[in-house]
């Protein structure tokens, strides 16, 4: 068999195609665009993967887990999150207490708080917290949840996509 070239081949054809040579303009890359990262802050850490891993699957951001609020605030200033999540009833601190150290370190995130605690006689302290977008009573699923983080997701920054289904 004579293959394209003019050599013979026992392999079959090869075909060879050369385009014309085009000059194109130069072109920077196109990054998409990413969604900040969530933290979750729980100190029940079954409870916390749990929630982690479920949004982790139908977000399309990165999901930082913390059991406890002090190690926390150590890392959020390097995450730069955009929606913090904490619990209301931990060890080290409460989730108030929580925030108020937690919103100068991360200026442009907003906050949920979730709580199995009735927190209602707390609402004037919730009105003072800094980015305070929310607070979600326990028990709920990991949808309502997402749902909360995406109301409080910052106007300014480009959204996580949300997943139906967890990637395969």
């Amino acid at each position: 068999m004579l293959a394209r070239g003019g050599r013979e081949s026992s392999m079959g054809s090869r075909i060879a195609f050369r385009s014309p040579e085009v000059q194109h303009p130069p072109t920077s890359p196109v990054q998409p665009a990413t969604a900040k990262p969530i933290v979750l802050v729980d100190d029940e850490k079954s409870y916390n993967d749990l929630l982690r891993g479920m949004l982790a699957d139908h977000l399309d951001c990165p999901v930082y887990g913390f059991s406890r609020p002090r190690e926390a605030l150590l890392e959020i200033a390097a995450l730069d999150p955009a929606v913090i999540v904490t619990d209301y009833f931990m060890p080290e601190m409460n989730g108030f207490e929580f925030i108020r150290h937690a919103a100068p370190l991360a200026p442009g995130a907003n906050f949920v708080m979730i709580s199995g605690n009735n927190l209602s006689a707390e609402q004037d302290t919730m009105d003072r917290l800094p980015n305070f977008k929310a607070l979600l009573a326990k028990p709920f699923g990991w949808a309502r949840l997402a749902d909360e983080i995406m109301r409080a997701w910052p106007a300014d920054l480009t959204r996580p996509t949300r997943r139906d289904r967890p990637p395969a």
